[in-house]
């Protein structure tokens, strides 16, 4: 018997290709990203940072034209997991799902960390305040903030984005281009070379690669337009635009600000750069330059922290609606409002698991150093993901689109982008090292990542075996495409020759 989920399933048509390329950027959270993601990998590429920004937007760029190419034809709130099921095998795609579902759930807990320690310090720093006692209370605000965003549907949570994502690019690039005419004669292009790569123990090309594993980081989210495939208008054209749009907009404006950052403060002392202003570096920027407007900075880092956390809620709660839908996690994700429409199943697991991974590695290792941790597990899994879905638009276009296959777009595109994340996975998972000379083990407790990565895709290793010998359809299902022409893995016939639609609350048959 086919189970329905409660509700009328997620909303149609509701965003247009505005607000899902906002979706991309805000996840990206420009503001937050500049000011501690990419700010993680100066310790490691010190003035050469701006190279690994390079690094991170090349290989950014290549998948996102990958994901677009697959976006053409397969528009679903399963993304990834249905790119990698049908371009590959179900079996892969589950594991892409597995994965997702584990990265995306910890990009709100990472911005929340973010919130709660840049309100925290600007607290004690201007009314002498408690961080201790004030940075758990702001991430806790956040969540709600999120939560509620979440519960009245995606779209008063991407038309709240795309306003957030406007605040926040417009100060730091204001800032950006106002730091770069204060740095005057210190201009200079060598910062886009090794030759300010001298962190202790990272130099050379090992800082770059360390680097831009942080620069990657900040890049994440530009594909967070494939699980509103669904709601959106036109998805196909959609999405395919938004994630190339964001990952090259975004792209340039890292560039800008880092090298503005970079010259700025002294290209030869910047592997110290994430210790300046007290650990908020760029707020501290801010206060150097503009007085009073350093209020703008913290504005808009807060802003993007709490965009991000939305977004990453959005894309987290959608992609668990569709493995909910296919039993691949409980039916209860499936759950959608009766009048706004969001899966708030998920929008409540979403908040409850946020606190519980942010709040005790806050405590434990400090909101800095946990948002380092966990940001650098996400990145391991992100990219791992990135690098399957390059081989998925290859071999989707040659089992299932010979009649379209490029050459340039479908082979040669994708084995590039393969090629430029293998440093970074290497880096992030600490292995490789014996390999290659430039791949370096990140310090503790950064390097705890590739175990806790392994941990998680062994237990969905356990979980899909388990799986295959019990109820195989679960699996297959992964790659239906739900409101399009691409029919599932294994369609029933019907009669006529017309190919059922199935809606979007569907479950696969028990």
């Amino acid at each position: 018997m086919a189970a329905a989920t409660s509700g009328a399933g997620l909303r149609r048509d509701a965003i247009g290709l505005r607000e899902v390329l906002f979706q991309s950027i805000t996840h990206m959270a420009p503001a937050a990203a500049v000011a501690f993601s990419i700010v993680v990998g100066a310790q490691f590429a010190a003035g050469a940072l701006p190279l690994s920004v390079i690094f991170a937007l090349v290989g950014c760029l290549l998948v996102a034209i990958s994901i677009g190419q697959l976006a053409k034809h397969l528009p679903s709130a399963g993304g990834f997991a249905t790119y990698a099921s049908q371009g590959l095998h179900p079996t892969v795609g589950f594991m892409v799902a597995w994965g997702y579902a584990m990265a995306e759930a910890l990009v709100a807990p990472l911005l929340y960390l973010i919130f709660g320690n840049v309100v925290a310090s600007t607290l004690a720093t201007e009314y002498g305040w408690s961080f201790d006692t004030w940075w758990p209370i702001a991430a806790v605000g956040a969540a709600v903030i999120v939560f509620l965003l979440g519960w009245f549907g995606v779209r008063v949570g991407a038309v709240t984005g795309t306003l957030l994502g406007l605040f926040e690019i417009l100060v730091f690039a204001t800032l950006a281009v106002w730091l770069i005419v204060k740095a005057g004669d210190a201009n200079t292009l060598s910062v886009f070379g090794t030759e300010f790569a001298t962190a202790p123990g990272f130099d050379g090309m090992t800082g770059i690669v360390a680097g831009s594993v942080y620069c990657i980081l900040a890049f994440i989210g530009f594909e967070a337009a494939a699980p509103l495939a669904e709601e959106a208008r036109n998805p196909r054209r959609t999405v395919q635009i938004a994630v190339v749009a964001a990952a090259a907009l975004i792209g340039i404006f890292y560039v800008l600000t880092t090298y503005a950052a970079d010259v700025y403060f002294g290209p030869d002392k910047f592997a110290g750069f994430a210790a300046y202003g007290d650990g908020n570096p760029w707020q501290q920027l801010g206060r150097d330059v503009w007085d009073w407007g350093w209020v703008l900075v913290f504005f808009a880092i807060i802003n993007s922290a709490i965009a991000n956390s939305n977004a990453g809620s959005l894309a987290a709660t959608r992609t668990w609606y569709a493995l909910g839908r296919n039993r691949i996690l409980t039916s209860m994700f499936t759950e959608t409002h009766p009048r706004w429409r969001s899966p708030y199943v998920g929008v409540f697991v979403q908040l409850a698991l946020a606190l519980a991974v942010a709040l005790p590695l806050g405590f434990n290792y400090g909101p800095l150093t946990a948002f380092g941790l966990v940001g650098t597990i996400v990145t391991a899994v992100i990219i791992l993901i990135y690098i399957t879905v390059n081989l998925s638009c290859t071999g989707y276009y040659l089992r299932k689109r010979r009649d379209e296959f490029s050459l340039i777009w479908h082979l040669i595109v994708p084995i590039l982008g393969v090629l430029a994340f293998v440093p970074a996975i290497f880096t992030a998972l600490g292995v490789g090292g014996n390999l290659v000379d430039f791949i370096t083990k990140l310090p503790w407790p950064l390097s705890t990542a590739g175990p806790a990565v392994g941990i998680w895709l062994a237990l969905g290793l356990i979980y899909m075996i388990y799986l295959l010998f019990t109820d195989r359809p679960r699996i297959s299902g992964l790659g239906t495409v739900f409101g399009a022409e691409e029919p599932p893995l294994s369609p029933e016939p019907v009669e006529g020759g017309a190919a059922a639609t199935p809606e979007p609350e569907a479950v696969v048959d028990a």
